[in-house]
């Protein structure tokens, strides 16, 4: 599929597809005419990527993460990435934990106020 198909269907803007390129976070095959073009496995991939990048993890890191995660290879990530992966978990959860104490705060400001608080879902 070509790149607009690609941002079509991952919600990734054509700029953002030609970045993870460039930081060898996903590859195209070029056509003839010099188009990118790309696997069916690319949508997945690039979900995965801004999933990642979301959760405040750097390409570079992304770069060394994504191997692992898309290996059909039995066995596990080296005990050093290992490592990296567990730290970022829980700096992670760190997050998570911060974002919902802030939540909490704004929502008694906004009841104190007469405010109604939206329940996520609902």
């Amino acid at each position: 599929m070509r790149i607009g198909e690609l941002s079509t269907r991952s919600g990734a803007s054509p700029r953002s597809l030609r970045y993870y390129e460039e930081q060898g976070l996903l590859s195209s095959e070029r056509t003839t005419g010099g188009h990118r073009e790309y696997g069916e496995e690319a949508v997945e991939r690039v979900d995965r990527i801004r999933c990642l990048l979301g959760a405040g993890i750097g390409t570079d890191t992304i770069r060394r993460l994504l191997p692992c995660m898309y290996s059909r290879e039995e066995g596990g990530p080296a005990p050093d990435l290992l490592d990296w992966l567990c730290a970022e978990r829980e700096r992670m959860s760190r997050s998570i934990h911060e974002l919902e104490r802030t939540r909490e705060a704004l929502d008694r400001v906004i009841e104190r106020n007469g405010g109604r608080v939206a329940v996520a879902g609902a």
